[in-house]
């Protein structure tokens, strides 16, 4: 019968897309530690032989047969023996492509199990990329390339739906979106007697989602009872998203072990001891009893003599089982600072560059993105703190300022080597309060720092048109018209682009960096102003990558307000305080350009607009129905109703506009910037939110119309009210 306390393992591995020998390293030092940890089964993150994000590269038979060559030399590596081994890779079989499992015990694949549901919402795509296994409980044979029959010493092994069965309990597998269907295979599993459930997920990274996958997971053994390990990528690797890590072992609906779910190891394993009675006395109900009996889900069992816990170690009175422990969940604030700080630091290492350079604005967005290169570099530093080699040797390569192989020692010292802010000012446009805090903020966290205005530049470009067509654009306070305004705006926007790209070539070798290199640009577009399109094409928006550009400006506000504590950087209140301008028109005694009056909506209205949109998949007019409910200026106000008061005709104005300028702006969302997936209403049009970028105009559209019919019954109905209110008073 064997024992009937087992060690498990599960792990987060921050892998990289066709980094198959790097990616096959990182399993296997996996293995390696768990196995140390006495586990004697270990379950890994979706895909991870080639990386989860490779996309359309899965349409190329180079990854099938190099996701083979790896598995092979797994399979060869006998310090990889005597334990069982759930790895991810992609298999092409019978000509259709499948993302799957391989099961593994010394040297033999025991089976292939293929994904029977993929994700196909938001950024996944996997539909396009696999085909999903159809015959729920149904294998066959999967026949085996050369370079495997060699090593197996078959031609064939099992392929499909089955579980596997050691002497003393038995083990299935289901894969991420499984997990998130209605109706789960770990619950027929569950019923058929299968006591170990292995996760393996590609799940990335959105603020607060963690709560959800934890409730979905513990849910998962909290019903039907059991032991489940998930296993999740952690890291960029290669795309927009940021795998959050977070390998679990849950049993019976508690958590026994947690891992981090940001981390700068690129190798993190999670280990339990687990009492596979308390599974048994959990499932003891007679309900549950009575189902598993009626059941008609019944999976193959591949056996297999090798033993999760041999008889002779329930002897050992060191050995017991891991206790639960509370969930470990992070606040929107620390989400946003570790998130961001792990990405960029993934990112800037894998780049090959010499680091960032953020145009400060002095404004909130900007002191954002900065904020977050800072939180990158005392993350860093701690890592270095904390021995992580894989770290020390990437800062040894980046940073070349000082002497060759020194550390630098606090996250200033860092900032200053890979880390570049620039303020590029106009003597009448630019503040000397914006200017102030830009270079305030640049002492604080130790970035070089460059200050320069774009004057000479600016005026030698208007030249050009007065030259051409013997006419001289004029600012609206000055007389002009919309598009004369526009027009200079718009090129001291893409002025300063050009000069953020060309400061970002030259920099490390004017600063005498050996080997010179270059900076990536980070862009510090929100994702409101993404939304409504209030920014100019080619201008500042545009970037090599952007951190904030799915975080909305309320979230940013509480990110900013956190860091001027939690990393002591007082200066940060300033930018707190400061009314929102992009400080592209001539400042006035009568007149300052703010960012809210220009857009002609606030950015917490801008955030239920995006909300709306995206999430309840709502149009103009089913959004001013919601609104109209909802921002009444006729409700009664209750504790925590922070919705703005407007009456029925505010509304309409307000929702037409957001439509009108969402449309004629669509086209921006063609070259946004790639920016950090964080919120699922993201408007990016390269990856998850796919839209036309030419629309009819709005302001004539039916959907308009049917919101002028609708409020004119509204207000209809709101004055035969009012008009017997007065008759009753």
């Amino acid at each position: 019968m064997g024992g009937h306390l087992v060690t498990v393992a599960t792990c987060s591995l921050n892998q990289w897309v066709l980094d198959w020998e790097g990616n096959l390293q990182r399993i296997v030092e996996s293995i390696h530690l768990a196995k140390k940890a006495g586990a004697r089964l270990r379950v890994g993150p979706e895909l991870e032989i080639c990386g989860y994000s490779s996309l359309d590269h899965f349409h190329e038979l180079d990854v099938y047969t190099h996701s083979l060559e790896m598995l092979r030399k797994l399979l060869e590596d006998e310090s990889c023996y005597d334990i069982l081994i759930d790895v991810g890779l992609p298999i092409l079989h019978r000509n259709i492509r499948y993302n799957a499992r391989a099961i593994l015990l010394n040297g033999k694949i025991l089976l292939i199990r293929p994904k029977m549901w993929l994700a196909n919402d938001g950024n996944y795509r996997e539909m396009r990329h696999f085909t999903p296994w159809m015959r729920p409980r149904e294998t066959e044979l999967f026949h085996l390339p050369k370079i495997l029959q060699e090593i197996q010493g078959e031609t064939h092994v099992l392929f499909g739906d089955a579980v596997i069965s050691t002497p003393e309990t038995a083990f299935g597998a289901e894969t991420c979106e499984e997990l998130f269907t209605p109706k789960a295979p770990h619950i027929d599993m569950a019923l058929d007697g299968v006591e170990i459930i292995t996760n393996s997920s590609g799940s990335h990274f959105t603020l607060q989602k963690l709560d959800v996958r934890l409730q979905l997971i513990m849910e998962a053994t909290r019903k039907s009872g059991g032991v489940y390990l998930y296993a999740n990528q952690q890291g960029c690797d290669g795309e927009r998203l940021y795998f959050d890590g977070c390998a679990m072992i849950i049993v019976n609906g508690n958590i026994v072990a947690q891992g981090s779910q940001f981390s700068l190891n690129d190798v993190e394993v999670v280990t339990a001891t687990v009492d596979l009675e308390e599974v048994r006395a959990y499932r003891s109900s007679i309900s549950r009893g009575l189902q598993a009996a009626t059941s008609n889900a019944k999976y193959q069992r591949i056996q297999t003599s090798f033993e999760l816990s041999p008889e002779d170690e329930d002897t050992d009175i060191w050995k017991k089982p891991t206790l639960p422990r509370p969930p470990r969940y992070h606040s929107v604030e620390e989400e946003i600072a570790l998130c961001g700080g792990c990405y960029l630091w993934d990112y800037l290492r894998r780049s090959g560059t010499a680091g960032y350079l953020v145009p400060l604005s002095g404004g909130i967005d900007s002191c954002a993105t900065a904020t977050l290169v800072f939180s990158m570099c005392r993350i860093v530093i701690q890592a270095i703190e904390d021995g992580n080699q894989q770290v020390i040797e990437d800062v040894r390569r980046i940073c070349k300022y000082g002497k060759e192989g020194e550390l630098p020692k606090t996250p200033q010292e860092l900032c200053n080597q890979i880390f570049t802010t620039i303020y590029m000012g106009m003597s009448k446009q630019s503040s000397a309060e914006t200017r102030g805090r830009a270079k305030e903020l640049s002492d604080a966290i130790g970035s070089y720092h460059v200050d320069l205005d774009i004057d000479d530049v600016y005026e030698a470009q208007k030249k050009l048109i007065v030259q051409t067509t013997n006419f001289e654009p004029r600012f609206k306070v000055h007389g002009g018209t919309v598009q004369e305004n526009l027009t200079l705006q718009c090129l001291q926007a893409r002025i300063r682009m050009v000069t953020a790209y060309e400061f970002g070539q030259i920099l490390p070798t004017a600063r005498g960096r050996p080997g010179g290199g270059s900076l990536l640009v980070l862009g510090s577009a929100n994702v409101g102003e993404s939304l409504r399109g209030y920014l100019t094409k080619y201008d500042c928006s545009s970037a090599d990558i952007n951190p904030i550009g799915s975080i909305d400006k309320a979230d940013l506000k509480r990110f900013i307000a956190w860091a001027e504590k939690k990393f002591d950087l007082p200066c940060l209140h300033g930018f707190l305080t400061a009314v929102p301008t992009a400080e592209l028109e001539p400042i006035t005694q009568e007149y300052v350009q703010s960012d809210e009056a220009d857009m002609g909506m606030t950015y917490a209205e801008l955030t239920v607009f995006g909300r709306l949109r995206k999430l309840n998949k709502l149009g103009p007019y089913a959004m001013f129905q919601r609104l109209v409910h909802d921002w009444s200026a006729d409700r009664e106000k209750v504790e925590g109703d922070e919705a703005p008061f407007y009456t029925p005709r505010q509304v309409a104005e307000k929702v037409k506009r957001f439509f009108h300028f969402y449309a004629i702006n669509r086209h921006k969302m063609t070259t946004l910037t790639p920016a950090l997936h964080c919120n699922d209403y993201s408007p990016d049009d390269n990856r998850f939110d796919l839209r036309p970028f030419l629309y009819p105009p709005f302001w004539k559209s039916w959907s308009f119309k049917r919101i002028d019919m609708e409020l004119e019954k509204i207000e209809k109905r709101r004055e035969e009210r009012a008009g017997k209110s007065k008759e009753t008073a």
